[in-house]
């Protein structure tokens, strides 16, 4: 563990090619990481195998080390780590804190997306189409997020039972990110604002895995004058290598105020000096969203 004791960390899915969108969450993450002289890992979310695009994640490391943004350590892929998971996952079986459950998804959007317990009770054994359900109960998850301030959610409310293991049997995205966490003694959380929601079911694991949650800074998603996202469409594109210096410089001027103008023309290891030095997240807008100037012109 560094000095700090901060170690933090960037997670893509490669579903697709590093675009804008996600450029900015690794910069912020990086930024914060290396600002108070932390560890910054990289960690590849690669459990949906039928979604993953070949030679993405391999494209996502190298447009990582072409914008400056060098990690720390070996890069961990999750679609290596599955009998860890698996582990757990029969252990809260065992002990009935899981259970199977076969109800199709049109039950779940009959309650409002909210999965009404039918299952509970119903001691189904193991069947290739049947996912695992974690129980909740009705306390109220709370944290303060470092910029977002004060969240509260009762999961038994907002979503019921949620699903650790797919009907396919891939690993739920929220068990394996909080396993993953834990095993590589991350301290700090930096990820867009589209996980806010998200995160008191991981605050749940944390509970059940008797291990401390870390520190929860959700910055906003940067929204298109329409109203999309910015990964979207025309920020879906993938990141051009020779690109790279101006690229970075428009994902700063997002994330830092007063970025002088003379930084456009610098490398990209000098624009993130200047930015990791100046890095001050309490000066982003505390919300969801925000709209990129560019589309805001004309």
């Amino acid at each position: 563990m560094p000095a700090s004791g901060y170690i933090g960390r960037f997670a893509p899915t490669p579903s697709g090619f590093l675009h804008f969108g996600s450029l900015l969450a690794a910069v912020a993450s990086y930024l914060d990481a290396r600002h108070q002289g932390g560890t910054w890992l990289v960690r590849m979310e690669d459990l949906d195998t039928p979604r993953n695009l070949p030679g993405a994640a391999a494209h996502i490391l190298h447009t990582l080390q072409t914008y400056g943004l060098h990690w720390d350590g070996e890069v961990l892929y999750q679609s290596e780590r599955l009998d860890f998971y698996q582990h757990t996952i029969e252990q809260w079986l065992d002990s009935d804190l899981a259970y199977y459950c076969n109800c199709p998804r049109r039950e779940i959007i009959a309650h409002d997306g909210v999965y009404p317990g039918t299952c509970r009770t119903r001691r189904l054994r193991f069947a290739p189409d049947h996912a695992v359900r974690i129980r909740v109960d009705d306390r109220p998850l709370s944290f303060v997020d470092r910029l977002q301030g004060q969240v509260s959610q009762s999961l038994e409310s907002s979503c019921g039972d949620f699903i650790i293991r797919r009907r396919d049997g891939i690993v739920a995205y929220q068990l394996a990110v909080v396993m993953d966490d834990i095993a590589q003694g991350v301290t700090n959380i930096v990820r867009g604002a589209d996980l806010l929601d998200s995160t008191p079911r991981q605050l749940w694991l944390y509970h059940l895995l008797q291990q401390p949650a870390p520190r929860y800074l959700h910055v906003p998603l940067i929204m298109r004058r329409d109203g999309e996202k910015l990964s979207k469409r025309l920020g879906s594109t993938p990141l051009e290598a020779d690109q790279a210096a101006e690229t970075l410089f428009r994902a700063l001027r997002l994330l830092l105020p007063a970025v002088p103008d003379e930084l456009r023309r610098a490398l990209v290891d000098e624009q993130l000096a200047w930015a990791v030095e100046h890095w001050c997240p309490d000066s982003l807008p505390a919300t969801r969203q925000i709209l990129d100037p560019t589309t805001l012109q004309g």
